[in-house]
């Protein structure tokens, strides 16, 4: 792999067989497979200034290995995307747990046995446990729809409790929305855990943290001598979509054109901007070895920001005296600002929005949309190595 800033004054998109618009997963995972199964010789073209897309991570100040992006926690019960991942990083035992402060006290989410005790007291929390046992067994999640169908106050009691202390103000912060505004489906599948395991994925068989962290895991990734990344190079510069063919620097390309942004952009939103929440991050370095007990703690009843991250209590990196916290405050993306596009707002008007451009890239045989922002869907990490081993599959299929 070589790594420069900026396309040279003499790149030749012909002189490569693919052009990979990205350089986190979705595109770093087609360009290994492209490179090393079909012997294509491919460029990733990346706006940022680094590899790994959101999944970057770096030393701070302190030395204490932050995600720039917001955490990230790995966790998969796909053991094709773990297989391929794993070639390019060990991993480390780090199970995620999360909990929520609660009127003050930190509580497990999604709620379960010892969260009942802390909110109903000891002698009440282990009743309504024992019911929910007998009700619908142990180990089992149970969204809090299904409590209320059961018309027993006491399950209805809870229901209301996680609802309106877990859920409720919490989405209000991360959507922006008043509770009229909320789904009501969204709202039942909303889950309580009938059981003790207090970690946040427990149907995960893989899950953790890469051992060396996640940018290595790219640099490991894209360490092929037919891939070549170029940073600082915004795709919409060079490259063009038309009815039938893709233009790069102002000529016909006839490669595969592997596209991982936000289809709209390609188009200057002028069909209108495909909605997304964003993320102010608040990273703070502290004097102390510890802030918080686990990685994660959402505040669901109090602050004006959704949570808080302690990166030292999910890499497991020791550095006496110092730990770095980052605080999230969610807010609606601004087209065309430099803030970052998190989260789809997976409503029938922007999905319907989302298929027209989509369709306008239909006729293009060669260019491939691919990934959270080029498919505008939620994904975690996982989904995404999925999606992007599926459409390496089918290209692999073709080139073979």
């Amino acid at each position: 792999m070589s790594i420069q800033s900026g396309l040279p004054a003499d790149f030749t998109p012909e002189s490569f067989d693919a052009i990979v618009v990205g350089a986190g997963y979705a595109g770093s995972v087609c360009a290994r497979r492209l490179a090393e199964a079909c012997g294509m010789k491919v460029a990733i073209l990346e706006r940022r200034d680094h590899i790994a897309g959101n999944a970057y991570d770096y030393e701070d100040e302190a030395g204490i290995l932050v995600h720039k992006y917001g955490p990230h926690i790995y966790h998969t019960v796909n053991e094709r995307v773990n297989q391929f991942l794993s070639r390019f990083t060990e991993w480390t035992n780090y199970q995620h747990k999360v909990l929520a402060n609660i009127h003050g006290t930190l509580m497990p989410v999604p709620f379960n046995h010892k969260s009942l005790k802390l909110a109903f007291g000891d002698e009440k929390g282990e009743r309504l446990y024992q019911k929910l046992v007998a009700t619908f067994g142990e180990n089992k999640k149970v969204p809090i729809m299904e409590l209320r169908e059961k018309n027993d106050p006491e399950l209805s009691e809870v229901a209301d409790y996680v609802f309106e202390n877990v859920f409720l103000h919490y989405t209000m912060k991360q959507w922006g929305k008043t509770p009229d505004q909320i789904d009501p489906s969204i709202t039942g599948r909303v889950p309580v855990f009938v059981g003790d395991d207090d970690r946040y994925f427990p149907g995960a068989p893989f899950q953790g943290m890469p051992a060396e962290g996640y940018t290595k895991l790219f640099e490991n990734m894209l360490e092929h001598d037919l891939i070549s990344v170029f940073t600082g190079v915004d795709a919409r510069d060079v490259l063009s979509v038309g009815d039938s063919a893709v233009t790069v620097c102002g000529k016909p390309y006839g490669g595969e054109v592997i596209y991982t942004g936000p289809l709209d952009e390609l188009f200057g939103s002028d069909l209108g901007a495909l909605p997304y929440r964003t993320l102010d991050m608040v990273f703070e370095t502290l004097d102390e070895d510890q802030f918080q007990p686990v990685g994660t703690v959402n505040y669901t009843t109090s602050e004006d920001f959704t949570r808080i991250t302690e990166f030292k209590n999910m890499t497991g990196q020791v550095v006496p005296g110092k730990t770095t916290i980052m605080k999230e405050y969610s807010k609606a993306f601004t087209p065309g600002s430099d803030e970052t596009p998190y989260y789809a707002i997976l409503e029938d008007q922007n999905l319907e929005l989302y298929r027209k451009y989509r369709d306008r890239v239909a006729g293009c045989l060669n260019f491939h949309a691919v990934g959270r922002l080029a498919e505008y869907r939620y994904y975690d990490m996982d989904g995404v190595v999925a999606s992007a081993l599926d459409l390496s599959d089918e290209l692999i299929a073709q080139h073979n």
